[in-house]
């Protein structure tokens, strides 16, 4: 019998999924996910009071490495997130040597990955993926350190859990809520690579990320200022905030936007620059360049 041989690297079989459940985004879901989300805060000090080599830079890094590999994987929205939970909750109890520390992204995107997806990601790619400087059995021991100092509490609440509750209440069409969504996991995203939001209930970026993504499609939504206004008084009343606090996460989280994209910009136009200057001197073709850091 002639066997055929299939290519499959990079492919993801297609997922069924089921419709969305309107049970899921009523007032005693959010209660319970409000009353939940502090106990699966990571300690916001724990560069100072418990890691010695880690330092923030490496952490962003790190993250930032999970979150393109969930891209090129196109795992679920929520793996991301997650698995950055359980790696800042995991370096605020276990004191980490930096050259562990891609082994502990790994197992943390291995286990978020099981816990949300259909079809999880492998230990065998996630591997590949650390160009080979982390083995299956040594990415199956991490997870198991994992699992041991989080104490098997994988469910962690995260800002995506509180999306689609807070859209469902905004005044706009089916099409502009899936845009403001978009904009909105973007936000999300991009508070998980950053320390500064370690420590900020999930409700408080998700809030957060759906003004600011509010304010950023105003001429597209026919929005103004006042209704800026009353959705953070509305979104700061329903996570049982204070305005004030709201419209400064939205601020900050605008703010990094900006400066992400200053970055980028300053990024490409150096890795021109470099490639040209440069090529075919080894340069790191790792999802992200993590050398420095010995990992």
């Amino acid at each position: 019998m002639e066997a055929q041989l299939f290519c499959c690297e990079g492919d993801r079989p297609p997922v069924r999924r089921a419709h969305p459940d309107s049970n899921l985004l009523t007032e005693r879901v959010l209660g319970a996910l409000l009353r939940a989300e502090d106990k699966c805060l990571p300690a916001p000090n724990y560069f100072k009071c418990v890691q010695r080599e880690i330092a923030p830079y490496m952490r962003r890094l790190v993250a930032t490495w999970i979150l393109e590999v969930c891209e090129e994987q196109k795992c679920e929205d929520d793996v991301f997130p997650l698995a950055v939970n359980y790696l800042d909750r995991f370096l605020s109890v276990e004191p980490t040597k930096k050259n562990h520390l891609q082994a502990l992204g790994a197992a943390c995107m291995f286990l978020a990955s099981k816990l949300k997806e259909t079809i999880p990601l492998t230990a065998e790619k996630l591997c590949i993926y650390t160009d080979n400087s982390v083995t299956p059995s040594q990415l199956l021991q991490m997870e198991l350190l994992v699992l041991n100092k989080l104490k098997w509490d994988l469910a962690s609440v995260t800002p995506l859990d509180f999306i689609d509750y807070f859209l469902c209440h905004l005044p706009v069409s089916r099409e502009d809520r899936a845009i403001l969504r978009k904009h909105a996991q973007t936000f999300v995203a991009l508070c998980a690579t950053d320390v500064k939001f370690i420590a900020s209930p999930p409700s408080m970026v998700a809030a957060g990320s759906i003004v600011a993504a509010v304010e950023g499609l105003q001429t597209k939504l026919g929005g103004n200022v006042l209704m800026s206004q009353k959705l953070i008084k509305q979104l700061a009343q329903t996570i049982r905030s204070d305005p004030d606090c709201l419209k400064a996460c939205q601020e900050q989280i605008e703010t990094l936007l900006e400066t992400s994209l200053r970055q980028a910009q300053q990024h490409r136009s150096v890795t021109v620059e470099t490639k040209n200057a440069g090529e075919g001197q080894g340069l790191s073709t790792t999802p992200t360049d993590v050398r420095d850091i010995n990992i």
